[in-house]
Parts: structure tokens; sequence; C-alpha cells
């Protein structure tokens, strides 16, 4: 543990160092670091599939589930998602001293409210390789230096994405230390990095319940997570079938790994008395294994389901399925069973849509459209360093914008206070 908080508190050191360059670096060299960066990773993409299958190898030795494997294989597709990723994010606008609000005194005071860098960042992430490219790329973009500490499983990828992290930073003659990776697969480094208050100013987990709720329980640095996808579809009685036939596949299939996926169905009762159990039977012929509650029960391949399995992350080819009687009976089930990550409605009814809005907290709400969405890529920031579902500074999509804080900058002309 000692040898641990020594290599966390060197490189907190360094992080602050260069977390002070980057609070006014030119925007330029940001894009170019980004932009160097990009070309490196595309440019060695033999080199880190080839770190990757050491990866797959360690990940398959250590008995990790499928979902998990899918998040840490890297293929060709993958790595050029992360290329563009990196050049999304560098087209973006820059962040830092953007003006949010300015406004005048009678005392003659002109006040502006400015972003500015929260300063260190640490990202703790499991399985996904990507992590080490898009948080560094976001953080980068925002003026802050980061801590990356990948998961044990993809210790090889994560160190080939990140040198060409360094590679990029080196060419726009940023400092190196502005995106650091862990060398250690170690665990006594998370919690170092967990209890260093005085390098780190916010923890950003990415992976699994047990890897969330660990940090949210020890962390003493503040904390942007969300601890579940609890992922919710209610297709109402008014919604249009192929459209809501469409949407349904794909928030469970697409990717069941992913925590924007969707993790329990439920069903008004009218739109199942039209339409019958035409939704249960795509999931059933797409290998999905159906948990289903009450009458839903009675269908031919279903499971039945059991209480636990409403308000459960499955992660898996998966899904709990229920009956509900119209939007507000769906409303109290997402209450009691969601995670506040990611709900949607399929209506053709605008004030039903409304009422569904309304009444709902969730981080990101939607209607008419896949939870696979829930993505910071999809939502225009070019990736996302997380998903916050608490309701402090941060929420959703964890981008650029949302890993900047404020300052205020006041002008006066000799003002005195009276």
């Amino acid at each position: 543990m000692a040898e641990a908080q020594t290599l966390i508190a060197e490189m907190g050191a360094k992080a602050r160092a260069a977390a002070a360059a980057l609070a006014f670096a030119e925007t330029e060299r940001k894009v170019a670091a980004l932009i160097a960066a990009a070309e490196a990773i595309w440019m060695a993409r033999d080199r880190i599939l080839s770190e990757n299958c050491a990866d797959l190898v360690y990940g398959k030795e250590k008995g990790l589930t499928p979902a998990m494997m899918d998040r840490l294989t890297l293929d060709e597709a993958r790595l050029r998602g992360i290329v563009d990723g990196l050049r999304a994010v560098a087209e973006q606008r820059d962040p830092v001293g953007a003006v949010i609000a300015e406004w005048d005194m009678p005392s003659g005071l002109h006040i502006e409210r400015v972003r500015t860098p929260l300063g260190v960042i640490g990202v703790i992430y499991e399985s996904r390789p990507n992590v080490t490219a898009d948080a560094g790329a976001l953080c980068l973009k925002s003026g802050n230096a980061v801590i990356l500490r990948g998961g044990s499983e993809s210790f090889h990828s994560s160190q080939a994405i990140h040198a060409c992290m360094v590679q990029g930073l080196r060419q726009a003659g940023l400092p190196e230390a502005a995106i650091q990776l862990v060398p250690t697969r170690d665990r006594a480094a998370v919690a170092a990095m967990l209890r260093a208050t005085e390098f780190i100013d916010v923890i950003v987990p990415r992976g699994g319940k047990g890897l969330v709720g660990l940090v949210q329980a020890e962390a003493r640095v503040p904390v942007f997570a969300h601890l579940e996808g609890i992922c919710h579809v209610y297709a109402d009685r008014d919604a249009d079938l192929e459209k809501a036939r469409r949407v349904v596949l794909n928030a469970k299939t697409r990717r069941t790994g992913i925590c924007g996926a969707a993790e329990c169905l439920l069903i008004d009762w009218p739109f199942y008395t039209r339409h019958g159990a035409v939704l249960i039977e795509d999931l059933l012929a797409a290998g999905i294994e159906v948990r289903a509650e009450g009458h839903l029960a009675t269908i031919p391949g279903t499971v039945k389901a059991n209480p636990d399995d409403f308000g459960r992350e499955f992660l898996d080819r998966i899904i709990a399925v229920k009956l509900v009687d119209g939007v507000d009976e769906a409303i109290d089930h997402i209450r009691r069973h969601g995670s506040g990550h990611t709900e949607a409605i399929l209506t053709e009814n605008d004030a039903t849509a409304a009422r569904f809005f309304q009444r709902l907290d969730s981080a990101i709400l939607m209607r008419n459209a896949s939870t696979q969405f829930a993505d910071g890529g999809e939502f225009g920031m070019g990736a996302e360093i997380g998903i916050a579902t608490g309701k402090l500074h941060a929420r959703g999509p964890v981008g650029a914008e949302q890993l900047t804080s404020f300052k205020y900058l006041v002008t006066g002309d000799g003002a005195v206070r009276k």
C-alpha cells in the first residue's frame, strides 16, 4: 500500500503541474494533440490489436463474462471509432474560458461567469480500453490533467493506446503528464487514488456495480458516477407498432453489455390487447431470455420472472417484462426499480409523452428512440467519460463541457462599496 501511495503521489504532483499549464493552453495546441493522437492510434493499430489479443487471453483465463469480453474486445472497426471520437472531440468548441453569463450592476461592476477546468481528474475503469482515449481526450479538451487506472484485464491495450495519446501531447508541445496511466495492476493503486484529495479533484468510475459501489463507498475525492444502468422501455397504448418493434429489439439486442441496454420492458394493457405478444415474440426470436410476470408468463418460450428480476442490471441477453395499466403505473414502476439512468417511452400521444418526461427524473428520458443512444457520441459530444446519474454538477453523458466548473470575472472602474 505504501508503494501505491507513493506512486499516486508522484503521479498526482506531475498532474497538478500539468493541469496548471493546461488551464491556459491554446485551443490550437489541444486540437493538434488530439489529431496527432488519432493518427498515432491508426498507425499503431496492428500493435494495439496484438496487445488486445494478450488481454483477451488474460480475460478468458480470468473467467470474464461474455459481456465483459465484448467490452474488452477491439477490432479495426472499433479502433476506427476511437480515432473518429478523438477527431470529433478535437473539432468541438473549446469550453475553457467560455462566457456562461454576464451582467452589469448599479455599483458599476461588470460580472462574467466563465468556464474553468476542474483540475486533475482520476478515471478508474474496467475492461474498456477505449476509455483510455475517450477520457484522455475529454480531459485534455476541457483543460484538465487526468490519471487513468484501467482494469487489469485491459492492461496491455490501454498501455498501447496511452502511448499514442502521449505521442500526441509531445507533438503539440503540451506536458506529457497531462494524460498519465497507472503502470501497475496492483489494486492498492485504486485505493490510493480514492484517498488522494491533495492531488485529484474528482473521480470518475467506469465499470460494473462492484467497482462503482466500491468507489462511491470508499472515495474521499468527489465522484461522478452511476451505480447501474437499469434502463426501461415503456410501450404505451398509443405506440406505433412498427416503431415499437424496431426500438425494443434494438434497445435490448444491439449491445447487451453496455449501460444503455434495456433491462426491462413495460407493456401497456391496451397495447397488448390490440397487438398481442409481438414485442415479446421478437425478443424470443432474437435469442433473448424473456423473464415475464403474470399473464405474460403464459406466452410460450418465456420464463417466469422472480421479483428480483425487476430492478436488475442483467448486462446479458435477458430482459424482464411486465404489463402495466397506463403511463402512471409505468412511472411508478420505474421510480421503484430504476437507477436514474435512461428510460424510453414509445407513444404517439404528445400529452402522455409530456407526462412521462415531467414526472420521471432519470438523467436521460427518450421518446420513440432506443436507450442504446444513451451515449456521449450520439449526443454530439464526440465521446463521453461516463454517464452521471447524480444530481450535482454533471448529469447524463459527461463530455468536455461537463468537466468544467466556473469562476466569476468582475471588472470595475475604481468601484468602491458604500
